[in-house]
């Protein structure tokens, strides 16, 4: 079967779709525009001002940049002159060649192109000085409202330029990724693939020609068939070598484009072709099968013409595959989403997405030589039901770990985390998996390695079942937002194992009769009379001197003081009569409690430290009857640990004490025990004072 790519230029310009204003003032770009045409004004946008701090974060030019517009720089300046081509994108005085190469290969198709750009913008009736752009961001589109006030010296623009001098859409269509980025200095230095998925949705991967895997024709083959971007390279040693020209008519370092693969019958045997395309429209391969090598003379016109083979100096070529993975080192594919494809495109990726955090304290882990922590980052159930068409029992997809917004935080000094993923076995039981099980069972698969790259991507083929994906930083307390992205041949599902909030609290003890007591009982309520009196109760100030003088004697932890503002709160819980004071059987009943939270604090303190770090407090906390979310966790660790995610016990048990509180009043309040409840203004003061 032919694996031709049809020109995407035959077909109906895919319109843009539905995308999420992001203007300040709620406005879409048709309201922003139609409000400026009613006014009589042009466009001023206040979200990107035309000052340095849309420029630059940490640098100030030594020169002064003037903000102009098209108007203002040529007499009739146009949005699109002839079609947006390659040589509308020309470097400013900017390091930003790898979004400028994206924006090269975005214009080869026409369909991806109006999805970033939409064409009916113009200079002309209608003009408001107001321009759109849409990017993908996360799982979604974002529409990027500017306005075309641009920064120039000496009425030259500075950056992003077109050949033609009166054409613009590519010098704004920077403006608006500098703008969705935060300034224009962010730009500087990046990767083409970043941009390309930026203009897509879709997922990148790359390869190495010679070390690719056998079926690379057949990746090759379906990622055309599917309507994907892919762009493929010769490595250079130095930077001497960046577009020097080898004897077969190759550029070095340069990006050129796939646009189809074929097989031919040559001589009674089947030979794979592959057609790249130079975007420089000139240049080409001089070797076998090229315009005008003597191979075509075996092929019958008719067949050629179904090549669309022709002998033109136009940049495009056709090369046996065999040498084209002899002599290209690199091939990128940036497979796309079904939205960004239109409905005659074959067959589609499934698309799965997983929207996460790791958070400093509760589940950001480290990767697996932290095993200690490694089991609390966010786990991630991977069901894949359906194997690949065909005899294989596997079930092929790719798995892709993008970190958000790491170039927007470049200007508070975030710089990108190094990230890694790994695939276990699940092993059948709906709940987080413990550190246990990672200390005993090893990966099915899992990222090739961990780097700093805003996204790591890799295809796997594994059984039909379910599996555990648990995405990670390289160090453990390393805080950012994630994106998990599951593309697969057949439908997936994914799922976090976050666990539902479960509390399982012992029922109060029913009093024990002054004559039932044991001897130890006996002398703890000869103790209790001597600090309480003849009426046998107790304040929180008298409570506060019997814990701390029990604790100042206990072994093993480390606490500061019990507060009169704590005690107040364990009578809040024991106080079963609402007078404010403990009498003898509720103190027992939160004495034996207290001694229970003890053992469990020393149980889980593992390192015998005295103080207890954010990770084992989860499983603490679960020992004591609470069975908490991330959410929650990450709540408990923000409010009670330390600067350094350590827990005294004094906290340990102001976080009990609270959590408890927070139990019972809901329970009493849930009195058709559906686990919701509804509360006017005055019932939640009533319920947060109480808690």
């Amino acid at each position: 079967m032919p694996y031709a790519y049809e020109d995407p230029k035959k077909k109906a310009v895919c319109l843009p779709e539905t995308a999420r204003p992001t203007h300040s003032s709620g406005k879409t770009y048709a309201e922003l525009r139609q409000d400026c045409l009613h006014k009589g004004i042009l466009f001023e946008d206040c979200d990107f001002p035309a000052n340095e701090s849309s420029l630059f974060y940490s640098e100030k030019p030594n020169i002064t940049f003037e903000w102009k517009r098209p108007g203002e720089i040529v007499k009739n300046p146009k949005f699109i002159v002839g079609g947006a081509s390659r040589t509308d994108i020309c470097q400013g005085d900017l390091g930003d060649c790898w979004l400028l190469a994206a924006i090269a290969s975005l214009t080869l198709t026409e369909n991806t192109l109006y999805r970033v750009v939409p064409p009916d913008q113009t200079f002309d009736n209608g003009y408001a000085g107001i321009f759109h752009f849409q990017f993908w961001q996360h799982n979604e589109w974002l529409d990027i409202v500017i306005d075309d006030r641009l920064p120039t010296f000496r009425n030259r623009l500075v950056f992003l330029h077109s050949a033609e001098l009166n054409e613009f859409w590519s010098a704004l269509l920077e403006k608006a990724y500098a703008k969705l980025n935060g300034s224009y200095e962010v730009l500087k230095g990046g990767s083409t693939i970043e941009a390309m998925e930026d203009f897509t949705g879709g997922v990148a991967e790359a390869y190495e020609t010679r070390k690719a895997p056998e079926n690379f024709f057949t990746i090759i083959s379906k990622a055309l068939q599917r309507g994907s971007m892919l762009a493929c390279s010769i490595d250079i040693t130095s930077s001497a070598e960046t577009e020097a020209k080898t004897p077969q008519g190759l550029i070095k370092g340069h990006a050129y484009s796939i646009t189809a693969l074929d097989e031919v019958n040559y001589r009674g045997q089947k030979v794979q072709l592959i057609r790249v395309r130079n975007p420089w429209g000139q240049v080409e391969w001089n070797g076998p099968w090229s315009d005008n090598a003597p191979e075509w003379r075996a092929i019958d016109p008719s067949e050629q013409k179904r090549l669309c083979q022709t002998a033109l100096d136009d940049g495009e070529f056709w090369m046996k595959f065999e040498d084209f993975r002899k002599y290209f080192d690199k091939v990128e594919i940036c497979n796309l989403t079904p939205d960004a494809l239109d409905d005659n495109t074959r067959s589609k990726w499934e698309v799965t997405v997983h929207q996460g955090s790791w958070v400093r304290g509760s589940t950001a882990g480290g990767c697996r030589n932290f095993l200690e922590t490694f089991w609390t980052n966010p786990q991630i159930k991977l069901n894949l039901k359906e194997k690949d068409e065909g005899q294989t029992n596997e079930c092929t997809f790719i798995a892709a770990l993008m970190q958000k917004n790491r170039r927007k935080l470049k200007k508070v000094g975030a710089d990108l985390l190094t990230i890694g993923y790994s695939i276990y076995q699940f092993p059948g039981k709906e709940e987080q998996l413990c550190k246990d099980f990672f200390r005993y069972n090893a990966s099915k698969a899992k990222s090739n390695t961990y780097i700093n790259l805003r996204e790591i991507s890799q295809r796997f083929k594994l059984p039909p079942g379910e599996y555990m994906l648990i995405p990670t930083t390289f160090e453990p307390h390393q805080e950012a937002d994630f994106c998990l992205r599951i593309f697969s041949e057949k439908k997936a599902e994914i799922q976090e194992m976050d666990g539902e909030v479960n509390v399982d609290l012992p029922e109060p003890p029913k009093p024990t009769q002054p004559q039932d007591e044991s001897e130890e009982e006996k002398q703890f309520r000869n103790l209790f009379k001597q600090i309480a009196g003849e009426d046998m109760e107790i304040n929180a100030e008298e409570l506060q001197y019997i814990l701390n003088a029990v604790l100042q004697r206990t072994k093993n932890i480390k606490f500061k003081e019990i507060s009169v503002l704590s005690c107040r709160s364990i009578i809040s819980l024991m106080d079963s009569s609402g007078n404010g004071k403990l009498e003898f059987e509720e103190f027992k009943s939160f004495w034996n409690k207290l001694k229970n939270w003890i053992g469990i604090f020393l149980q889980f303190d593992t390192d015998r430290s005295g103080s207890m770090s954010s990770y084992e407090l989860r499983n603490a906390l679960k020992a004591a009857g609470f069975q908490l979310n991330n959410q929650v966790l990450q709540l408990v660790v923000l409010r009670y640990t330390d600067a350094g995610y350590q827990i005294e016990f004094d906290d340990f048990l102001n976080c009990l004490i609270r959590l408890e509180n927070a139990c019972r009043v809901f329970k009493t309040l849930d009195r058709s025990n559906s686990a919701l409840i509804q509360l006017n203004q005055i019932e939640f003061i009533t319920l947060a004072m109480n808690i």
